[in-house]
């Protein structure tokens, strides 16, 4: 019994939700290989390697991999795959374009979104926008995973590093290619891995206060902004920070919700955080049945409020990842 984990990064750095993958992969058991695919990423391999857990890195690079497409990447998976039991990767973008692929290239079933491993050939995911729970038994001989990687811990370091060993990636013929690519750069951290999420809904009525409100407090608190998926179509905030169930699915140590309601394709994505506060003036709203804390009042007089006490107090903690 073996893993082999798909590495994400950028070409330069790793993405923290791989460390998180290989603890998932840590509670199969068995020996667990990591697979860098990407074009001068020599700098990332390192980095895997140095995860604890980890027996070898397959460094694949080369100039086809260079957009990190996920034509070549399934390929090269499914190739690796005669020597491997289990083949995961974090249910992101990437994993969920990748893992369906290398699913039907081995002509096995994909196991999506994993929250708990019961033993190597049985999983638990959620169903119903994770109303449910559902325990899979998997009777192939190879299992395609994703992980749901707010549920896990992320893997420590090691001081010594696990051998990196270069193989080739197969010439696929591919039917389709990236034209451009837009990075959204921001100094708040990256709302998939902030500890600290503050979300806002309908209830902001507009894109200006959705901004004007929800930016002083994330700051302050050193957090990440989230929208729900009301106030996405409405145009306050960007599709890059939905959360829900066709969006982001978050677990930080503080959720703050603001003007939301709490429809259950919201709290699919974020009922998982460990403190939960919800702020919203009508106090039948749904997500006070999930807040930890909840406060009954006009959000335009709360949150201002909220920002001033905290900059009275100084509580700015930027020791927040």
């Amino acid at each position: 019994m073996s893993c082999l984990v798909l590495v994400e990064h950028d070409n330069s750095s790793i993405d923290p939700v791989t460390a998180r993958v290989v603890t998932a992969a840590r509670r199969i058991g068995g020996d667990i290989d990591l697979l860098v695919a990407g074009s001068g990423c020599v700098s990332v391999a390192g980095q895997a390697a140095r995860l604890d857990g980890v027996a070898k890195v397959w460094l694949a690079d080369s100039a086809r991999c260079a957009d990190r497409s996920p034509e070549p990447v399934a390929e090269l998976i499914a190739t690796q795959m005669a020597r491997y039991s289990h083949a995961l990767a974090a249910a992101s973008s990437m994993g969920k374009s990748v893992m369906p692929r290398v699913a039907a290239l081995l002509d096995a079933a994909q196991i999506s979104d994993l929250v708990r491993v019961a033993s190597d050939d049985t999983f638990v995911r959620p169903i119903y926008a994770g109303s449910a729970l559902i325990t899979v038994r998997s009777s192939d001989a190879i299992k395609i995973v994703t992980v749901r990687t707010t549920v896990f811990e992320a893997a420590g370091k090691n001081l010594i590093p696990a051998p990196i060993e270069s193989i080739a990636i197969p010439g696929v013929q591919r039917k389709s290619k990236v034209i451009s690519r837009e990075l959204t750069r921001s100094a708040r951290p990256e709302l998939g891995v902030a500890q600290v999420v503050v979300a806002g809904g309908a209830g902001l009525g507009s894109a200006e206060n959705f901004h004007q409100l929800l930016e002083p407090l994330a700051d302050k608190l050193g957090g990440a902004i989230g929208a729900s998926r009301a106030a996405v179509d409405a145009g306050f905030a960007a599709n890059d920070l939905q959360i829900g169930q066709t969006g982001k699915i978050v677990a930080p140590r503080l959720y703050i919700a603001v003007g939301l309601s709490g429809a259950i394709q919201h709290l699919a994505g974020m009922k998982d955080s460990q403190v939960i506060v919800a702020i919203n003036k009508d106090p039948d709203a749904p997500i006070f049945q999930v807040a930890d804390y909840g406060l009954v009042a006009d959000l335009f007089d709360a949150v201002p409020a909220l920002i001033a006490v905290l900059g009275c107090l100084g509580l700015i903690d930027r020791s927040l990842p």
